[in-house]
């Protein structure tokens, strides 16, 4: 989700386009749900060019998905897998449309509340995590420190984390290094990489 309105195809739903990879160019269809935005094209393109290195065939969590834009994105560039994980019953019920448009099975999708399901879900470590929840909710140091308290994340796993442009600061574990930041429009984005030797649990504060 991001501040940029997106292209609306009918009354209720808005399309996305995948900008790389296998299904470059398609458009797809998310519902029109308040608050639902997808991450703008060109930051879109900025973090996937960060993440060419390690995206084919890493096992994704997208939290928050929303129109479930980030995941779709990683698929389409050889991910192996992806996890969505959005409140919204419609969400899902998009999202598994557009899997079954795209022909793949390389993906599961659960409506659940992101924090819930990160306490309770079964153990399991993902390469990349994708963590954008609603702006000015102050959900985002919860959710990190759940994911690094549970083990969910693999050693040298890459974070992306979208948040509203007046946050003054990120608040994440003291396994985290910051490897990106930028800021466009009314948002800004930084992306994290797990350091896999650091030991210390304690959260660090870092400068937006």
């Amino acid at each position: 989700m991001s501040s940029r309105p997106s292209r609306k195809t009918a009354s209720n739903s808005s399309s996305l386009r995948i900008i790389g990879g296998e299904w470059r160019g398609r458009r797809l269809q998310f519902p029109e749900i308040e608050g639902l935005r997808p991450t703008p094209d060109r930051v879109r393109e900025t973090l996937f060019n960060w993440l060419m290195p390690v995206i084919a065939g890493a096992r994704c969590l997208d939290l928050f998905a929303g129109s479930g834009a980030l995941g779709l994105e990683a698929l389409s560039r050889g991910a192996a897998s992806v996890t969505f994980v959005d409140l919204s019953r419609q969400v899902k019920q998009s999202i598994e449309a557009n899997l079954a448009l795209l022909k793949t099975n390389r993906a599961r999708v659960y409506a659940s509340d992101a924090l819930s399901w990160t306490q309770q879900a079964p153990a399991e470590q993902f390469d990349i995590l994708f963590l954008d929840p609603p702006f000015r909710k102050q959900m985002l140091t919860a959710c990190c420190e759940t994911l690094e308290a549970r083990g969910m994340l693999a050693p040298g796993a890459y974070i992306y984390i979208e948040a509203e442009e007046e946050l003054t600061r990120l608040i994440v574990p003291g396994t985290w290094r910051l490897h990106r930041h930028q800021r466009a429009g009314q948002v800004q984005y930084a992306l994290f990489i797990r350091d896999a030797n650091a030991t210390a649990p304690k959260p660090e504060t870092t400068q937006a």
